[in-house]
């Protein structure tokens, strides 16, 4: 009977009081009656089924009842519904959606087989730990190696697409043949490449990328053995990516096969190749850096020359992303749990106040009958059902705001810009909801159902003071105290954006249009076809009303190609393997310098008259300067370049630049004269940036641009076009993102703590109105009896900034980071939250304390 007797806790508990006994005496004749063990197990089996059927029925009965009387309670108290509708919408919006983009960025596998054994491979020396391999070092650490199941390497791949339509620019990459199946991938039309279509002059194939074979050809499933144009050669379409591949980046639109050239294993310096590998199974990524740092130690001893101080590094596809984006998404989460805490403070306040208000109503449940199991589950109805009806409206916003937070996204991530609202997402929403609702709805109603009968008994003074609104002046200190938090860490991270837009980047960025014109190789292979272009568009960009000054150059600064990293020989010193100079190289067009509006410290500037012909010059930054040359004046002094081998002679000076970002000092810059490229010979730094400055507005110039450039070479595609000023505002976007976020949510945990602290202070004027009158009957100034008010906020307002600034403060030293040098304990920032937080206070208890001198002693003294 005991085993019976347990399974009737399945049922309800009035319920079990009405028909436990009856049900129990049944089973218990039925049992007697058992007369073997078939018998037996036969009542048992069809007991369990009858008590599981029975009490489902009985609580579905209970709950059609609660929800019953939730909608009648709803349509009589619409505002109270909408409030904590509202509330709670907000604070699981803001968590749901911070969740889908750290869940896409951190937690979420990569769309690739094995990805958790996907790393990176760079070369690393001195100060740059993440640099490219030549393909000498490539070959020689796939051969080498005994920590990688595979290896693959990949390049960039610029080229003009033309044909079947207006000329277009278009980002690929090249890839070794085995890239592809590493990654586990497999195309939605046609086939990956083959060992064939990497070898040396193989016919040229591609594979197209599900966005480009959609706008440029219409999702023709007919575009496989299609030719296609690139740069001038034909190439024949063997593939089409799923949607979803992105690879390396999400702006990649087709790949190509390596199809390395003799040559090109000429020169063990020559790094620009990216390296993917897949782990052995059972080898961690500390395992691998420690068996490849064997490989580069072994290549160093073979090469001193080229390999000097050469070591090799290896990173998870994960851990690409960098530590202020890691540090700005854990932020962004982070203030998103303190929304949703001050929201569930609030939806706990306010449900504490309904409780109150109810108390009769739950008084006169109690004395006819209901139990407090009965009245705790109706108030925990009401307040679920409210929880899921604002988690409703929150998975809504969610999903409205992603493309608002795209931003955040780290775009080196293989994945797609805006992450989905899948299964894991929608659980997380969910189980938020639920526990909103059942967390903090269970103490109200308890609260509520305590009461019992006395509640019939009690005034309008019943539930006033003590330790009945202590816990609410508790949830509401909290409000404030993660609003202050919020107001702070959004002022630091403000104050780190303004320190970091201040931040001269070595040029003045009004009024340039910048624009991209990348040359086809091999059309243009030949430098002397490269100057007649360029020759021909500065003429006419030159002559354009309102133009000042243009100028190419190989890569602008903060462009996405922002230069490669070369070593130099300084006067002709020999190189140290230990300690290798290195430079950012560029070849520009004379006036380049002048549009940009760097300014030229010594000598002078490109001139036309530096040819191919004539001696080997250069303008170096000033940082090369106070690196190489920190005692003596630079002018005609000689370095060479690793990559081409002769001497140059430097002849001027120009200012530094923050080529890599505005929060990144760059290296030294070295500017050569475009007529100095040798024919064929490292195209990739042919100039292609375009930039040009107007005495009016840049953007009306593009139409005549666009004319320009088409009469030089009707072939040749546009891209990139965007001001300077819009280029540098895109290196702080991310920032800029991050700061409108968090600001959000600090406005929206401003509003809620003000709201929390008026809910509160209006419930204490309304309850404690007799004495309020008491205290008017009796010579109480309005002065006094909106002090007593003030004065309540004030207490809660100073408990929740005191600890809201610890908060602060805690939170200042893990966004060190992001504060761009900014002080954690800024005290102007810490000054404005208090600030802000006082107005919080006095915003939210201001209404309250009119309403209270306003009290009719009379109605009020009566009313009790």
């Amino acid at each position: 009977m005991r085993a019976y007797q347990a399974l009737l806790y399945l049922c309800p508990t009035a319920f079990r009081n009405e028909y436990g006994t009856e049900m129990a005496a049944v089973f218990a004749r039925r049992s007697r009656e058992a007369s073997n063990v078939l018998t037996w197990l036969w009542l048992w089996l069809e007991t369990l089924c009858d008590v599981a059927l029975t009490a489902a029925q009985a609580h579905l009965d209970i709950l059609r009842q609660d929800l019953r009387d939730t909608f009648r309670s709803i349509r009589r108290t619409p505002v109270f519904a909408a409030t904590v509708i509202a509330v709670t919408a907000l604070g699981i919006g803001a968590t749901t959606a911070a969740f889908s983009i750290a869940d896409h960025v951190f937690l979420r596998p990569l769309p690739f087989a094995d990805s958790e054994r996907l790393v990176t491979v760079w070369q690393s020396f001195g100060e740059y730990t993440e640099m490219e391999l030549s393909p000498l070092n490539y070959r020689d650490w796939k051969r080498m190696n005994n920590v990688f199941e595979s290896m693959a390497a990949y390049r960039g791949l610029a080229a003009n697409l033309s044909g079947d339509g207006p000329p277009l620019h278009v980002e690929g990459v090249c890839v070794t043949a085995d890239l592809l199946p590493l990654l586990g991938v497999k195309p939605a039309l046609g086939r990956l490449f083959s060992n064939d279509d990497d070898r040396e002059g193989a016919s040229k194939t591609l594979i197209l990328s599900d966005t480009l074979w959609r706008s440029r050809f219409g999702a023709d499933p007919a575009v496989l053995n299609r030719k296609v144009i690139l740069d001038g050669a034909p190439y024949t379409v063997i593939g089409v990516m799923a949607p979803n591949f992105f690879f390396p980046r999400r702006d990649v639109a087709m790949w190509a096969p390596m199809q390395f050239a003799a040559e090109e294993f000429s020169d063990r310096s020559d790094y620009y190749i990216n390296v993917v590998a897949k782990l052995d199974r059972g080898v961690s990524i500390g395992q691998a850096r420690a068996g490849m740092r064997v490989v580069a130690a072994q290549l160093e001893k073979q090469f001193p020359r080229e390999n000097g101080n050469v070591s090799a590094s290896v990173i998870g596809f994960r851990d690409v992303v960098s530590q202020k984006s890691r540090v700005l998404l854990f932020a962004l989460v982070a203030a998103s749990l303190c929304l949703l805490l001050i929201a569930c403070t609030n939806l706990a306040n306010l449900l504490l106040a309904r409780g109150m208000v109810r108390r009769k109503e739950i008084a006169v449940r109690t004395a006819l009958g209901a139990g407090r199991e009965r009245l705790v589950r109706q108030l925990l109805t009401e307040s679920l059902l409210l929880a899921v009806a604002g988690g409703a409206i929150g998975v809504f916003l969610a999903v409205a705001a992603a493309p608002l937070l795209v931003q955040l996204v780290p775009s080196g991530l293989p994945i797609a810009e805006t992450p989905p609202l899948d299964v894991r997402v929608l659980a997380i929403a969910v189980a938020m909801t639920v526990l909103t609702g059942v967390g903090f709805g269970t103490l109200p109603a308890l609260r509520a159902a305590r009461a019992g009968v006395g509640g019939l008994q009690e005034g309008s003074r019943s539930g006033v003071g003590g330790r009945r609104e202590r816990l609410r002046g508790v949830l509401v200190a909290g409000q404030v105290a993660c609003s202050v938090a919020l107001l702070v860490s959004c002022g630091l991270l403000i104050r780190a954006l303004w320190r970091v837009e201040a931040t001269d980047p070595g040029f003045r960025p009004a009024g340039v249009l910048t624009l991209q014109t990348a040359l086809p190789m091999p059309k243009y292979d030949v430098t002397s076809k490269r100057t007649r272009f360029y020759d021909r568009v500065l003429e006419g960009v030159r002559t354009l009303p309102g133009v000042e000054s243009a100028g190419f150059i190989s890569f602008l600064p903060m462009s996405k190609n922002r230069g490669g990293i070369w070593t130099v020989a300084v006067d002709g010193e020999p190189r140290d393997p230990a300690h290798q100079d290195h430079a950012s190289i560029r070849f520009a067009t004379p006036g380049f310098l002048r549009t940009m509006g760097i300014p030229l410290l010594a000598g002078r500037d490109i001139s036309d008259g530096d040819t191919i012909d004539t001696l080997q010059v250069a303008v170096v930054s000033q940082s090369f300067v106070r690196r190489y040359w920190p005692q003596v004046n630079p002018l005609g002094h000689h370095f060479k370049l690793q990559f081409q081998g002769e001497e140059r002679t430097v002849v001027g000076v120009a200012g530094n630049v923050r080529v890599r970002g505005l929060e990144r000092t760059s290296e030294p810059q070295v500017y050569m004269p475009y007529k100095q490229m040798k024919d064929g010979n490292t195209t990739w730094y042919a100039p292609k940036d375009l930039a040009v400055r107007a005495a009016s507005d840049p953007a009306s110039l593009l139409p005549a641009i666009r004319q320009i450039v088409a009469a030089a070479d009707p072939e040749q595609p546009i891209s990139e076009v965007q001001t300077l000023s819009d280029l540098v505002a895109s290196d702080v976007a991310p920032r800029a993102v991050q700061v409108r976020v968090l600001g959000g949510f600090a406005l929206l945990s401003f509003l809620l703590a003000a709201l929390g602290i008026h809910g509160l202070l209006s419930f204490m004027v309304s309850t404690r109105a007799p004495e309020i009158g008491v205290r008017i009957a009796v010579g109480a100034r309005p002065s006094n009896i909106m002090g007593l008010v003030l004065g309540e906020g004030a207490v809660l307002c100073g408990i929740g900034i005191v600890a809201g600034l610890l908060m602060a403060y805690a939170a200042g030293q893990s966004l060190r980071t992001l504060l761009a040098d900014v002080n954690p304990l800024d005290p102007v920032t810490f000054l404005a939250g208090i600030l802000l937080g006082s107005l919080m206070t006095l915003g939210g208890s201001l209404l309250p304390a009119l309403r209270a001198i306003r009290v009719d002693p009379i109605v009020a003294i009566r009313a009790e």
